[in-house]
């Protein structure tokens, strides 16, 4: 996958210090990873670089919207996220990111690309099931949510309060109760 420039941090050049970097990210952003679970992003990226003498200390603090698909009725909807991560880089012999607060980039180094970072932090902030906000309120009015509310299972009361019973049955029933 091409690096996108922008989020290409030349740090050789940045005197020692907290530095700020804002980033806003829209749906090409998604499409250059070739991922379309999103409908449409209205995200913010603020990264603090704190740059010292041996090492670099990143924070990510990411906020937006995201319209996404409700899982239960298809309906769009904006899906609000936040998160934050930190990030040490150091410097070492050779490329190591074993570690998840870790990254080891070699000497020679003198730029690190943020965009992975940043795409993974907006993945794994969106919710595992993302249900409209109409649906938990009960506002939303879709064919769909009837249609389940129709098809759901009924409870034994429901079903009883529902069906006509044949009054055949109460005499039965009497003879169950009279032991």
């Amino acid at each position: 996958m091409k690096s996108l420039k922008a989020f290409t941090i030349p740090f050789v050049g940045l005197k020692v210090g907290e530095h700020l970097f804002e980033y806003d990210i829209k749906q090409s952003f998604f499409e250059h990873f070739e991922y379309e679970d999103f409908n449409d992003s209205n995200i913010k990226v603020d990264l603090v670089l704190n740059k010292k003498a041996t090492l670099l200390e990143l924070n990510f603090k990411i906020y937006g919207t995201l319209n996404v698909n409700c899982d239960l009725t298809n309906e769009p909807f904006d899906q609000e996220i936040s998160t934050d991560f930190d990030l040490v880089v150091q410097f070492g012999e050779e490329y190591n990111d074993d570690n998840i607060d870790i990254l080891i980039i070699s000497h020679g180094e003198y730029e690190i690309n943020v965009q992975q970072y940043i795409y993974e932090l907006i993945v794994l902030a969106v919710p595992n099931k993302l249900i409209h906000p109409g649906v938990e309120d009960g506002t939303l009015d879709s064919e769909i949510l009837n249609k389940l509310e129709e098809l759901s299972p009924k409870t034994a009361e429901e079903k009883e309060n529902k069906e006509d019973i044949d009054p055949r049955w109460n005499t039965l029933k009497k003879l169950l109760t009279d032991k």
